[in-house]
């Protein structure tokens, strides 16, 4: 029991700890915690492209059925965000998800995703951590049923609904991407066959790179970071191309990531800012973002009139925000991002929707330069520090006694702990230091209005953070 640990995004491990009577052992804790309280009916179990899901979600599936829970299970490896949308769709009492998301093909990993769709809170996953034990079944005759069903069509239709009425309100339209271009990476993953078919069927010619499954994911992670996503990127900024647009999902579809012409792989705090800027020509309301997230969101919501809460990192965060303050849109720096109107869960395959649809009324680019003269320039970046689990308290609890004065010559203004340390600097920059929750490291951020403002922030505050670890 002791291998099991729910950590930021549900439990992760190498196969050799994550083993089929562990996975059971979960299922089990989830059928318990659902009659607890109180959820019976219909339980959804979905599994991503790595070899081992399918044989896991199975065992899922038994497990459930033999605690009396009728189960559906998708048609093939789906993505994340098609299951959480089933769950309200369908009203389903939960979900279990097999995918260890963008880690590499030796790890798998289980999420439980509650009857909102949102991911699970600390109170959820504790309780079913306290709750793992051997699994222990009805007899047969009372059991439930275990049944196959698309729920891509479902999940699409809401989709095209959704960002057709961001962009056509109130003339009832659809999304019409008729004349555009995308490149789509699926990286091998489970957004194949789902994201490039929901772009096609709004009317994009689709170009399509891995789009077909491969348990090692090409030999990498399944992560759409710049380094993995050179080929995308080539396509896209090839003077002589005719793509338009690219975009990328992980390995369970759920973050996207976007190239365009001039930017190559677009930074995705640069994505918030942009998919924001357009939702607000249309509609209202405030937005979601981590404390590792961009300050350009805040200047695009006041020059609007609107709100911006800031949360820990962790898009459970995100989604409780949201549903407390009726947000329009809500994101995080690592490119997990919803919609008001759709399920509170991260969701790359609606992204890449939207993404399209805003590149349509405005190309990425023109935006991007429009916003950043009309707000100030801004440049984001990151260092990860190694730091074992049982120290990262300690390094925190030593920083709050070393916090500097100033950081690089500017005065710090305030000091956020909402999520280890953001120290905001009088000159608008700012630096943050907070633990992975999914790695044994800590995280420095950086933003500025310099790429240089932003390394030079980044070696002082590795400076500060090393000595204490």
């Amino acid at each position: 029991m002791d291998q099991i640990a729910f950590g930021t995004d549900g439990w992760r491990a190498t196969l050799d700890t994550f083993t089929d009577e562990r996975v059971r052992i979960v299922g089990q804790a989830v059928a318990d915690h659902l009659n607890a309280a109180g959820r019976d009916g219909t339980v959804a179990v979905g599994y991503d492209a790595r070899e081992t899901s399918k044989g896991f979600a199975e065992s899922l599936a038994e497990v459930l059925s033999g605690n009396g829970f009728d189960v559906i299970l998708p048609e093939r490896d789906a993505p994340t965000p098609v299951i959480a949308h089933a769950i309200v769709s369908r009203g389903l009492a939960g979900a279990c998800m097999v995918t260890a998301s963008h880690n590499p093909p030796e790890y798998n990993g289980v999420k439980f995703i509650p009857h909102d769709g949102a991911p699970a809170l600390p109170e959820v996953t504790e309780d079913i951590e306290d709750r793992l034990a051997e699994p222990d079944l009805l007899p047969e005759a009372e059991r439930g049923t275990v049944e196959r069903v698309d729920l891509v069509r479902d999940h699409a239709d809401a989709a095209r609904d959704l960002v057709g009425r961001v962009a056509a309100p109130g003339t009832g339209d659809a999304v019409d991407l008729s004349g555009l271009t995308v490149a789509y990476d699926a990286m091998h993953g489970s957004g194949r066959g789902v994201t490039d078919a929901l772009l096609e069927s709004a009317g994009a010619e689709v170009v399509r790179l891995r789009c077909e499954r491969d348990v090692t994911f090409g030999g990498g992670s399944p992560e759409p970071s710049a380094e993995h996503l050179e080929a995308l990127a080539e396509r896209v900024t090839d003077p002589d191309s005719d793509v338009d647009l690219g975009v990328a999902n992980d390995g369970d579809a759920d973050r996207i990531a976007v190239v365009t012409p001039e930017r190559g792989v677009l930074d995705a705090n640069l994505f918030y800012s942009a998919c924001y800027d357009r939702l607000l020509e249309t509609d209202s309301g405030p937005a979601v973002r981590t404390v590792s997230t961009t300050f350009l969101v805040d200047r695009i919501a006041e020059a609007h009139g609107e709100d911006v809460y800031e949360t820990p990192v962790g898009f459970k965060w995100v989604a409780e925000a949201m549903g407390e303050h009726d947000a329009l849109f809500g994101g995080e720096e690592s490119g997990g991002f919803t919609l008001r109107g759709h399920v509170r869960e991260k969701d790359g395959v609606l992204m890449a929707l939207l993404a399209a649809a805003t590149h349509a009324a405005e190309p990425f680019d023109a935006r991007v330069d429009r916003l950043l003269d009309e707000h100030g320039r801004i440049a984001a970046g990151k260092v990860s520090l190694d730091c074992p689990d049982d120290r990262k308290e300690g390094v925190l609890n030593e920083l709050e006694d070393h916090i500097p004065e100033s950081v690089c010559g500017s005065p710090v203004a305030k000091v956020v702990t909402l999520d280890g340390f953001k120290l905001l600097l009088e000159n608008g920059s700012w630096l943050l230091v907070r633990p992975s929750g999914t790695e044994p490291k800590l995280r420095v951020y950086a933003e500025a209005d310099s790429e240089g403002a932003v390394d030079d922030l980044l070696a002082e505050g590795r400076d500060l953070v090393e000595p204490l670890i």
